[in-house]
């Protein structure tokens, strides 16, 4: 099957193209007009959740602040009773050397 097509357009035709036309561009930004407030609602939201986080970390970075404090000072109690181990080897060995 062919169809016809019309090789003329009169101004009638080309105004009514026009408005069809318009209208339907009309309907085009009603439709982003839409999508731009889902957005501004949805971006506000994801702002909820990121400061929700943030207060979060906030609450991390307290907890492994005193467990940081925590393990330094558990190091360093390490580090005092290796000395002290290693001292008192040393001069228990240093005792048997002597009495030999």
């Amino acid at each position: 099957m062919e169809t016809m097509v019309r090789e003329s357009w009169t101004d009638g035709r080309l105004d009514e193209f026009e408005k069809r036309i318009d209208e339907r561009f009309d309907r085009v930004d009603e439709r982003f007009d839409d999508l731009r407030q889902e957005m501004k609602s949805g971006f506000a939201q994801v702002g909820e959740r990121f400061e929700q986080v943030d207060g979060q970390f906030v609450q991390v970075d307290k907890r492994l602040d005193k467990i940081d404090s925590r393990l330094e000072s558990m190091q360093k109690t390490l580090i005092f009773g290796v000395i002290a181990m290693s001292s008192a080897y040393m001069a228990g060995f240093a005792a048997l050397v002597t009495q030999i």
